[in-house]
């Protein structure tokens, strides 16, 4: 369809909302925006009032946990 809206996929994106953040790394909801909110969070984004998460950072600091 013309008016169809194409989706980029999740790896392609420079920023993820916190729902698509969840469902990439299969971490929960409430788990994301909790780390979002810590100080020094080298992912968050802050667009006016929404968090966006910046995927590659997410992704760094992901593999250099070993709990979460």
């Amino acid at each position: 369809m013309a008016n169809e809206i194409e989706k980029v996929p999740i790896p392609q994106k420079l920023t993820l909302t916190i729902r698509e953040a969840a469902e990439y790394s299969n971490i929960g909801i409430n788990k994301i925006d909790a780390m979002l909110k810590q100080p020094n969070c080298p992912f968050v984004l802050f667009v006016g009032n929404k968090k966006l998460v910046k995927r590659r950072e997410f992704e760094d600091f992901i593999r250099a946990q070993l709990t979460i």
